[in-house]
């Protein structure tokens, strides 16, 4: 008798556990989503997270003009902008650019000094970098630079202190700038003795005028030259 009893209460058990997957299973597929989730029939635009990479692929993306508006916009963008605006301004009060001049950038970064000059009235700006930044910097070695020789009226840069080897880097700006033209640094602030010492790496330059200037709200001194033919 005992025995049957048992294995009555185990045919219980069985079916309790049973019936209590089946619960479980009928209450996960019919449960309406939390209140936390977005209803897509509330929002149709709504797009559901990706369950895979190939469902990812074909999410959205921010397009480049869209993620330059948002730079472009900030205050630090245009602080910059306007600290390098200053500086060509004077440049072009001493008559050394104009709206005509054909400029080069070296080591243009995002391209704060490319903008600049375009909006002071140059429509002629290249702009160059280790890392492109489109539309206003393109990619190149600024000690190996992809251009001709004597096709720009201006070389600029701003970076002369980080460059990994400065003669070359002064040779490539010389070499790309016609005779006539101006060749552009600014460097850490510094005295005679120090302008001097950067004057050595120019070879086809001589020297023109030096001004302590704010850049992008640090103190730089910016050294101005002229190019002349190669001196032997």
């Amino acid at each position: 008798m005992e025995k049957h009893i048992q294995t009555f209460l185990n045919k219980i058990s069985y079916l309790a556990i049973t019936i209590a997957t089946l619960t479980l299973i009928l209450v996960f597929l019919f449960q309406p989503p939390p209140e936390t989730c977005i209803n897509p029939k509330l929002n149709p635009n709504h797009k559901p997270h990706p369950k895979s990479s190939c469902d990812a692929a074909h999410r959205h993306l921010t397009t480049i003009h869209n993620k330059n508006h948002r730079l472009w916009s900030t205050n630090t963008w245009r602080k910059s902008v306007d600290s390098f605006s200053a500086i060509f301004r004077d440049l072009q009060t001493l008559k050394h650019i104009s709206n005509l001049t054909h400029a080069l950038i070296l080591s243009a970064g995002g391209g704060q000094a490319v903008m600049s000059l375009k909006e002071i009235g140059l429509h002629d700006v290249t702009g160059v970098e280790l890392v492109d930044s489109p539309p206003l910097v393109s990619r190149a070695d600024p000690h190996n630079l992809p251009f001709f020789d004597r096709v720009f009226d201006l070389g600029f840069s701003a970076n002369l202190d980080q460059a990994l080897f400065p003669s070359r880097y002064v040779r490539e700006l010389e070499r790309t700038v016609r005779v006539g033209g101006v060749v552009v640094v600014c460097v850490e602030v510094c005295e005679n003795g120090g302008v001097m010492e950067v004057l050595k790496l120019f070879r086809r330059s001589e020297f023109s005028q030096a001004r302590n200037v704010t850049l992008m709200g640090s103190k730089m001194t910016m050294i101005i030259t002229r190019r002349i033919e190669s001196i032997s």
